[in-house]
């Protein structure tokens, strides 16, 4: 046989062959072929479930998986199924660094979202920045989180965390002199979120003439805060700023109570925020006039809003008025994960990057923007709690109440 009769049948074989796999991998009935399912895109986010921040955790987790759902409902990002897989960190700085690593290296996730709380974040910002990952983080935007210089960070919130204390002060700050404090107490978590937001209202209290007449920082492992707050109330300030996370808060109240010493005015940077764990935990009628600040609120109508908290009471039950603002962080930072395939065609981490960089974008939580190390640009509204629900009171473009000061009297 010659070579050229060899070559002619083996290229006839494998010809035949190929007709024959084709055939195969048809689609049966309609003899015609079907396009390969697409992935899905597979989302890893460490969430502090036990532990500490366990009750903010959850709501992370909850508008995570709020997001998948109702981007699914749609068809998917770019046609790809969201799958989120979220593993706890204990609330411990050591294991969100074992968990990205895992999600990264183990699982090979496609992209990943940012835990709760700046202690977590910095740490495990350092992972996905070794490792090239965007990270959308809802939760971390005290100052040592911008410090580090990341690009590939965003903090999906309106401003960074120290204006949230900004608010507080700018509010007490217009009051007329005769109605504004005179002296001050400070408790403060040891923290990188929470210190940094009473230590920013102690200074513009004081520059403006507010005596400070009690500071004290504590550790995390703190439980009895009844020493700290029978200081507070022999000191007898007009106004406590605590700079708090969650179980802090709650403690500090609860002590408060008990000593039955109430300021005339109170902030707290974290968990009296929450308008469900709060009055569990302190009971409804000492919530009245504390105040604290918030980005996402049930009358909002940022984009995507009414959605949001339509689907949040169908999936997890209750009314818009018990929906945790951490929640709708959690959710917008899904959003822009949407936002940017929407925009370019590409859904890879390079791209989300190069792109949230640029522009403005809407969310649940209104537009939001960045500066080079993902410092939000926008600002924060005052909330207080009133008639057992947290309503903005200030500044006067987002105010759906007027502030109630002096705060009134514990079980008022």
């Amino acid at each position: 046989m010659s070579t050229n009769n060899r070559f002619w049948r083996a290229g006839l074989a494998t010809g035949a062959a190929l007709a024959l796999a084709a055939c195969s991998s048809s689609g049966s009935g309609s003899g015609g072929s079907s396009a390969a399912p697409k992935q899905p895109l597979v989302i890893g986010a460490s969430v502090s479930l036990t532990g500490d921040f366990a009750d903010p955790g959850k709501a992370v987790k909850n508008g995570y998986e709020l997001w998948a759902d109702a981007v699914n409902a749609k068809g998917g990002v770019l046609g790809r199924q969201v799958q989120m897989k979220i593993v706890d960190d204990t609330s411990s700085p050591n294991q969100v660094v074992t968990n990205y690593q895992n999600l990264i290296n183990k699982d090979k996730v496609d992209l990943v979202f940012g835990p709760f709380s700046s202690l977590l974040t910095v740490p495990s910002s350092q992972v996905a920045k070794r490792y090239g990952y965007a990270f959308l983080e809802p939760a971390g935007g005290g100052p040592a989180v911008f410090a580090q210089k990341l690009p590939n960070l965003f903090f999906v919130q309106p401003a960074p965390v120290v204006k949230q204390g900004d608010v507080f002060a700018d509010w007490v700050l217009s009051l007329p002199a005769a109605q504004r404090p005179a002296t001050a107490a400070y408790t403060e978590l040891d923290d990188p979120f929470a210190t940094p937001v009473a230590e920013n209202i102690r200074l513009r209290f004081e520059a403006a003439g507010i005596k400070t007449v009690y500071k004290q920082v504590y550790p995390a492992e703190t439980q009895d805060f009844s020493t700290m707050m029978a200081k507070v109330a022999a000191a007898k300030p007009d106004v406590l700023v605590g700079g708090t996370q969650s179980e802090d808060a709650y403690g500090q109240v609860k002590s408060l109570v008990q000593l039955k010493f109430s300021p005339r005015f109170m902030f707290l940077s974290n968990g009296a925020n929450s308008p469900v764990e709060f009055p569990d935990k302190v009971g409804a009628a000492n919530t009245a006039g504390i105040m604290s600040s918030g980005d996402w609120f049930p009358a909002s109508k940022a984009y995507g809003s009414d959605e949001f908290a339509a689907a949040y009471v169908q999936k997890y039950g209750g009314t818009t008025d018990t929906i945790d603002n951490t929640s709708a962080e959690a959710y917008a930072a899904g959003q822009l994960v949407e936002a940017v395939a929407t925009k370019t065609g590409k859904i890879d981490n390079a791209t989300i990057v190069a792109t949230l960089h640029q522009g403005t974008w809407p969310t649940v939580l209104g537009d939001l923007s960045w500066d080079a190390v993902g410092r939000p640009n926008g600002s924060f509204a005052l909330i207080q709690w009133q008639n057992g629900k947290l309503v903005p009171v200030y500044p006067a473009n987002v105010a759906q109440a007027q502030p109630v000061s002096p705060k009134p009297a514990w079980g008022g």
